[in-house]
């Protein structure tokens, strides 16, 4: 027995607002009847005395600590740019905006 049936496709694509032939109807039918199938199957599996997870390995956090060291001055990052405007990179204007 299908838990999702070609009706309950068709009024999902209604709502949706999605333009589905009959083919697309009983192919997405299936795939969400398949969907469901899986996810019942793992429903199953799962055991009170698991406790839930967010992931199956325990995470460390990897980033290093922020510390504060010298960068570059404005003059040096702004050494290579092709044109440069009030300490800035100048860039040309797009889509017509206005200043």
């Amino acid at each position: 027995m299908s838990a999702i049936t070609r009706d309950e496709v068709a009024h999902l694509a209604r709502l949706s607002r999605l333009a589905l032939t009959d083919d697309e109807l009983d192919h997405y039918a299936t795939q969400l009847d398949a969907i469901i199938e899986a996810v019942a199957k793992v429903s199953e599996v799962a055991a009170g005395d698991v406790p839930p997870s967010s992931h199956a390995l325990p995470l460390t956090n990897v980033f290093r600590a922020d510390e504060v060291r010298q960068s570059l001055t404005p003059e040096q990052a702004l050494s290579g740019a092709p044109a440069v405007e009030d300490d800035r990179f100048r860039v040309p204007r797009i889509l017509g905006e206005e200043a």
